[in-house]
């Protein structure tokens, strides 16, 4: 009797500690990262700049993130085919279009307050649907050994003209290139840019990729393209090799080649984790996450939280770009303009 009174005593001390112990870890403060949440990011920017995106606001916050890569249009034509049950927190992009697409569609969340504020004017959408993240800046960049200073063309439009016939290139198919001739679109209107477009089929030598394209200026295989600016500068800092006979031309006085185009940031209506995902966004055009784009090797233009860009570029306000509301680049009639013309 003795025996078995000692043991039932001891089993239950021991039920009450087990107890005790469960009261306290529920009393707690986690310390697990899982239990700040997850979100998941269709992402069709640069997979280096995302992933220092990622890596810096996980290790700020907690929060997990999964990312989905792709192209801009890839992406966009994803989310809408998803609709309301995408697994997608997050979609950010290389280019305005993309991001105007699925706005109309109507499947964004309106962006939280506090992040609109951090991003001025000319770098987000009217509508506030989505929100600026980055920018890059139209740029011809061309052989010095083949066309003098005086030679460059004085706009973007003289690109039609007979005298620049397989003097210059370009990589049609890009989405880089669309959003340059939607920019041109929203600016000139529809029979303009028909009829850019129809001199540039006559004149263009087309290439696949911005990098591609200016590789073939480099090695003298054409005069001159017409790409973004960070392909330039990112070569630069590395070896050079691509870019050492290439100087950059900036058309400015407000021409649609000084277009400056601005890669975007969403927050999915159909979110499971909202909350996280406004707070992914805020982060990556808050301060620490604009850092990342003047000390990083993405060659981007910061946007936000009043950042300098990388030093090494020519300022944003010295670029004269002209003033564009994003959520009007119309990328359908774009396709629609540039098949016509044979490009697409």
């Amino acid at each position: 009797m003795t025996i078995r009174k000692n043991v039932l005593t001891g089993l239950a001390l021991l039920a009450t500690a087990a107890l005790s112990l469960t009261a306290c870890s529920s009393d707690a403060p986690s310390t697990d990262a899982s239990d700040a949440g997850e979100i998941t990011v269709y992402n069709a920017q640069h997979e280096s700049l995302a992933k220092e995106w990622v890596d810096a606001f996980t290790a700020e916050t907690g929060i997990k993130v999964t990312v989905r890569n792709g192209s801009d249009t890839e992406m966009s034509n994803q989310i809408i085919q998803e609709g309301d049950a995408s697994p997608a927190d997050v979609f950010l992009t290389e280019n305005s279009p993309a991001m105007t697409q699925v706005e109309n569609a109507g499947l964004f969340a309106d962006i939280d307050e506090a992040t609109v504020e951090q991003v001025p004017a000319d770098f987000r959408p009217s509508t506030n649907k989505w929100i600026g993240i980055a920018a890059r800046s139209t740029v011809f960049v061309y052989d010095a050994k083949k066309i003098d200073e005086d030679q460059l063309p004085q706009s973007m439009l003289d690109l039609e003209k007979p005298e620049w016939k397989g003097k210059w290139a370009a990589s049609p198919t890009g989405a880089d290139f669309q959003a340059i001739v939607a920019a041109l679109l929203e600016l000139k209107g529809e029979e303009a840019t028909a009829q850019w477009l129809a001199g540039m089929k006559e004149n263009v030598t087309a290439y696949k990729g911005n990098s591609t394209a200016m590789k073939a200026v480099n090695a003298g295989e054409i005069d001159a393209a017409l790409i973004y600016h960070y392909y330039y500068y990112g070569d630069q800092a590395k070896t050079g090799e691509n870019s050492k006979n290439v100087t950059p031309y900036y058309f400015k006085n407000e021409d649609p080649g000084a277009f400056v185009s601005v890669s975007g940031g969403g927050v999915l209506a159909s979110s499971k984790h909202a909350e996280q995902a406004q707070e992914f966004l805020k982060f990556v055009t808050g301060k620490k996450g604009q850092e990342i784009l003047k000390t990083g090797t993405s060659f981007e233009y910061a946007v936000g939280s009043d950042v300098a860009s990388n030093e090494k570029l020519v300022p944003l306000k010295e670029l004269q770009a002209p003033s564009i509301d994003p959520a009007k680049l119309d990328s359908a009639k774009v396709a629609e303009l540039m098949t016509k013309a044979g490009l697409l």
